[in-house]
C-alpha cells in the first residue's frame, strides 16, 4: 500500500509537471531551458536514467510562474502607460504626424497611449507666487492641474513641439515650466522624450530645450537613431519625410525598451537612493 501511495503521488506530481512543461512550451519559451528539451524528458518513460533526467525538472512548478512572466514581458504585456503633449496649435499639423507614428508602435508593444494638444490654449505663464508649495497644485486652475495626475500616473513623458526661433512654442513652455514645478510628486525613472518639428533649422536647439526638462527631473531620456525631429512647412509634409517617420518608430520602441527595463528593475531592485537635496546660492 505505501508502495502504491509514494507511486500515485509521483505520478501526480510529474502530472503537474508536464502540464507545467506544456504551458511553458505554449508560451513559446523555446529559447529558455524549460522549452522542448525539458517537454521530452517530462514526458518520457520513468525508468533508469530517463527517470533520473525527469526528476531534475520536478522544479519547474516553482519557477513556472516566473517563466511565464518574462514571456509575457516580451511580447509587451506589462502595463505601461505614455502620455504625449503636443505643443502645436494645428490639430492636423506635423508635429501630430510625429506623435501618431509613434502611437501606432506603443499600441502594437501593448503600451497605453494618450495625446493632449496644449498649443491652442490659452495658458499663461508661471508667476512664482509659491501657492504651489502650499496647494501642492498650481494656483491657476486650467490645463496644467489637468495633466498633473496624467503625468503622474504615466511611465513615459513625450513632448513635441514645432520650431519658432529656434525655441519651442511658446504655449508649450508656460504648461511644462507649471507643470514640472508645481507637482510635488517624485519624477525620477519616468522616461522622457522630446520630438521637434521644423521646416529646416532651429531643430536641435529646440530638442535640447525641451529635453532640460527631464534631466533636471533624474527622469532618463530615451534616444532614437537621430535627433528627433520631422521636417516640413505646410501641414501635412512630414508625412513624406521618411528618415523622420523612421527616426519616430525607431524612438517609440526605445523608450518602450527603457520604460519596460526600468519597471524590471524597480521589481527586482528597487529605487536608486537619493541623498538630501543640497542648495547652493551663488550669492548669498
Amino acid at each position: 500500500m505505501r508502495a502504491a501511495s509514494g507511486e500515485n503521488r509521483f505520478c501526480a506530481l510529474m502530472q503537474t509537471v508536464r502540464n507545467s512543461m506544456v504551458e511553458i512550451w505554449e508560451s513559446k519559451a523555446r529559447g529558455s531551458r524549460f522549452g522542448f528539451p525539458a517537454l521530452l524528458r517530462a514526458s518520457g518513460a520513468l525508468t533508469g536514467e530517463k527517470r533520473r533526467d525527469t526528476i531534475k525538472y520536478i522544479r519547474c512548478p516553482c519557477v513556472r510562474k516566473s517563466v511565464r512572466r518574462r514571456n509575457r514581458d516580451r511580447k509587451g504585456s506589462i502595463d505601461m502607460k505614455v502620455l504625449m503633449i503636443n505643443g502645436s496649435p494645428r490639430a492636423k499639423g506635423n508635429t501630430a504626424i510625429a506623435l501618431a507614428e509613434m502611437e501606432k508602435v506603443f499600441v502594437s508593444e501593448g503600451v497605453k497611449v494618450e495625446t493632449v494638444r496644449v498649443g491652442s490654449m490659452d495658458v499663461r505663464g508661471c508667476i512664482a507666487c509659491g501657492t504651489c508649495a502650499k496647494r501642492g497644485k498650481c494656483v491657476f486652475d486650467d490645463v496644467v492641474n489637468e495633466l498633473a495626475p496624467k503625468f503622474e500616473a504615466c511611465d513615459g513623458l513625450v513632448v513635441a513641439s514645432p520650431v519658432y526661433y529656434a525655441s519651442a512654442n511658446a504655449t508649450l513652455i508656460a504648461v511644462l515650466d507649471r507643470l514640472f514645478y508645481s507637482t510635488p510628486f517624485d519624477k525620477s525613472m519616468k522616461v522622457g522624450a522630446s520630438v521637434v518639428a521644423a521646416r529646416r533649422g532651429g531643430l536641435s536647439a529646440t530638442f535640447d530645450e525641451l529635453n532640460k526638462y527631464f534631466t533636471i527631473s533624474g527622469m532618463p531620456v530615451a534616444s532614437g537613431q537621430y535627433w528627433n525631429s520631422v521636417h516640413g512647412r505646410e501641414a501635412g509634409e512630414a508625412a513624406g519625410d521618411a528618415e523622420g517617420l523612421q527616426g519616430m518608430r525607431t524612438l517609440a520602441r526605445n523608450m518602450t525598451f527603457l520604460m519596460k527595463s526600468i519597471a524590471l528593475g524597480k521589481e527586482k531592485y528597487g529605487m536608486p537612493e537619493k541623498e538630501p537635496f543640497i542648495r547652493t546660492n551663488f550669492i548669498r
